[in-house]
């Protein structure tokens, strides 16, 4: 039989379609890209925001259509909204067959094999009648999951849930408090990963920063980073989200000194207004914010940071968005987001009274990211003629440029490296001393520096 997935949201979420690709694998279906192909269709959902709800259930409206259209049999629907919303859900959608919460198979050891072993056999039960075939006793597993990435990067989650409880967030109510993995077994993964040939790690969780707190009783982000560079064969290394609060020295000592690390800070502020902080239930201040900036700055040659920021939250004034806006003026962020406050249910957020009007809300957001286009140009700019070294991934369908990142772009989230394709070699996984001739808004083009 074909399993085909449809993995929404963040990359936390994409991990965890990664490891229901591998429990599928090991009970002998074929993955398929193409859903038409598919005899099992999982959707796993976001339920981050109002657009991410959307998006999910449109995409499992449209993976119900193949069951009219093609040849599916079974549709799942799996993750973050079907954790908020599974029995609302149930009724509004009942061309899904199998609805999966998140808690169903990620609380405990043990527990995703038992319910994976359910959800099989129901699948036999519905496609083909054979439910006394065998099912492998399989968990959901770190080292056992399917890289649906590529070859060159992976991600690799270090902790799961938040404690944080930022009052406008829904992410502590469906993934639960903050929960650390051990050093140790973050490590044997890594070697697993780079032993299959990924040179790029990319650590994720909802709150970096807070990494090893929980069960080490001091953060251990910087003693994780100081043991991974001592993996052979990888290159780069990322972190993605760290609380400007918890950006220490001693991390920023070892982001420094160690080449592997990509000099690369993902900083979600959200905003600079004390007053917008603080009914944020952020932990931070606008001047430590600015604090933290100027050190990396300082401290770092060359770090890039990218930032996250949020308009339009209940109580924000015309005062509170000037003061932002000026911010990201004066500070000209390497990279920047924005997104417009969503109202979402059972957060402390969604009762307060001084809702802002979506006009507004769009208005700033539109501001923000103008001014955002404005410096990532001038930003672009400044990397004429610098020499840098680049990973690269694909190609062109022309076959004119390779495309590629440097150390400043994440996947799928920031800029894109062309370099001119002038050499027979394939260079495809492999990383290329290149110069940079010219620049757009937010990608550039390079030459290979020949000797």
């Amino acid at each position: 039989m074909n399993v085909g997935f449809v993995s929404l949201g963040c990359s936390k979420n994409l991990i965890d379609t990664e490891m229901m690709i591998g429990v599928f694998k090991d009970n002998k279906f074929d993955i398929v890209n193409d859903p038409s192909k598919a005899d099992v269709i999982v959707v796993n959902t976001c339920g981050f925001i109002e657009s991410a709800k959307e998006e999910a259930i449109n995409t499992i409206l449209e993976m119900a259509e193949y069951k009219k259209t093609a040849r599916c049999k079974v549709l799942i629907a799996t993750g973050c909204l079907v954790e908020r919303y599974k029995e609302e859900l149930e009724k509004a959608i009942p061309e899904v067959d199998i609805f999966l919460r998140y808690s169903d198979y990620a609380e405990e050891k043990g527990k995703s094999a038992e319910v994976f072993e359910k959800v099989l056999k129901e699948i036999y039960d519905k496609i083909d009648n054979t439910s006394k075939k065998q099912i492998n006793d399989t968990e959901l597993d770190f080292m056992n999951r399917v890289i649906t990435t590529g070859n060159q990067y992976s991600y690799l989650r270090i902790a799961e849930g938040c404690s944080n409880r930022c009052t406008y967030c829904a992410i502590p109510y469906i993934r639960g408090a903050f929960v650390s993995r051990k050093i140790e077994d973050i490590i044997e993964e890594a070697k697993m990963l780079v032993e299959s040939g990924r040179r790029e790690l990319i650590l994720i969780a909802q709150d970096t920063s807070k990494y090893g707190i929980d069960i080490y009783g001091e953060p251990k982000l910087a003693e994780l980073l100081h043991q991974l560079c001592q993996i052979k064969d990888l290159k780069w290394i990322r972190f993605l989200y760290t609380y400007p609060e918890d950006i220490t020295d001693e991390l920023i000592h070892v982001v420094k000194e160690n080449d592997k690390i990509c000099k690369y800070f993902d900083i979600p502020i959200q905003h600079i207004s004390n007053k917008v902080l603080k009914r944020m239930n952020r932990k931070c201040t606008g001047d430590s914010i600015r604090k933290t900036i100027k050190k990396l700055r300082k401290e770092i040659p060359g770090v890039v940071i990218r930032t996250t920021l949020m308009v339009g939250f209940p109580g924000e004034t015309g005062e509170d968005f000037d003061e932002l806006y000026n911010f990201v003026k004066e500070t000209k962020f390497d990279k920047l987001g924005a997104f417009t406050y969503s109202k979402e249910e059972g957060t402390p957020a969604a009762r307060l009274k001084e809702q802002i009007h979506p006009m507004t809300k769009k208005s700033r957001y539109n501001r923000i990211m103008k001014l955002q286009q404005e410096i990532s140009k001038e930003n672009e700019k400044k990397q004429l003629g610098k020499e840098l070294e680049i990973l690269i991934e694909d190609i062109t369908k022309d076959k004119k440029y390779y495309i590629g990142r440097s150390y400043m772009d994440v996947p799928g989230i920031d800029g894109i490296a062309y370099v001119e394709n002038n050499t027979k070699e394939n260079l495809i996984g492999k990383y290329v001393k290149a110069r940079v001739i010219e620049v757009k808004e937010y990608d550039m083009i390079l030459k290979i520096i020949t000797d």
